[in-house]
């Protein structure tokens, strides 16, 4: 499976819709939902970073996911949020478009893990896990997005702590650690692992699969149809050659 991954302030229905004829998913955002998340995103913006800041989060993701109602591609939307009950209710968005929730505990960016979001979570695992739990509740396929090498964090002791929570898709920033893709695959054997960092062709695609994911992702370049074509190619190479086998998730991911 290949999957688009987020990028806060490019990421919108118009960027899934063109990444389409490649991808099986499309993860949008990242959206900012609770007052918290909203004036760090703020923050980023007077530093010169991109921001999604609508002045209704949650009215901007049905009508981003309701653009890609008839789309060829199954969407999803990164949120992120310092207070559970944003994240419940994207989730009920989410899941009335079929859409997958994808919870942000990846982001680094001061500013956000000032106020609890992004990679904060991954020192905080039972709220992680409440945000989980809140997501599949409401009814929706729920990812996680994750960060290697993030000090005094046990990766695929988080990634079991997420999935016994609900989450179905366990994503993994793997950073310059690829060999984590075989502990996070080894911990959650039940989960859907994707993989995301520096995919750009077959070696570096091959590379996480043979670690055990199950699909990769592609980041910065997702605007890029050349590179997405030899993703593209190298994930229906590698599958074609392991005999066509999937899982329910890819069939669910993909519609």
């Amino acid at each position: 499976m290949l999957a688009l991954a987020s990028l806060s302030g490019a990421a919108d229905a118009d960027w899934a819709r063109a990444g389409a004829p490649h991808a099986d998913l499309a993860l949008l955002g990242g959206v900012a939902l609770d007052p918290d998340s909203r004036a760090a995103a703020r923050d980023l913006v007077a530093r010169g970073r991109d921001e999604f800041l609508p002045d209704d989060p949650l009215a901007f993701v049905d009508a981003q996911l309701a653009a890609l109602d008839d789309a060829p591609v199954r969407a999803g939307m990164n949120v992120r949020s310092a207070t559970l009950d944003p994240v419940r209710e994207a989730a009920a968005v989410c899941a009335a478009h079929d859409a997958v929730l994808e919870i942000n505990a990846h982001c680094r960016q001061d500013e956000l893990c000032a106020v609890g979001c992004g990679e904060t979570l991954l020192r905080d695992r039972e709220r992680l896990a409440d945000y989980v739990a809140a997501g599949s509740d409401a009814g929706a396929t729920v990812s996680v997005k994750v960060r290697a090498e993030v000090d005094g964090v046990d990766l695929p002791a988080t990634a079991r702590a997420v999935a016994d929570a609900g989450a179905d898709v366990v994503h993994v920033d793997a950073m310059d650690s690829e060999p984590v893709i075989a502990d996070v695959a080894a911990a959650v054997p039940d989960s859907f692992l994707l993989a995301n960092n520096g995919v750009r062709d077959r070696a570096t695609a091959w590379e996480y699969l043979a670690y055990g994911a199950d699909g990769v992702s592609v980041g910065r370049p997702s605007d890029d149809p050349a590179i997405l074509r030899r993703v593209e190619r190298a994930v229906d190479e590698w599958e074609r050659r392991r005999g066509g086998r999937g899982t329910g998730l890819d069939e669910e991911v993909s519609g």
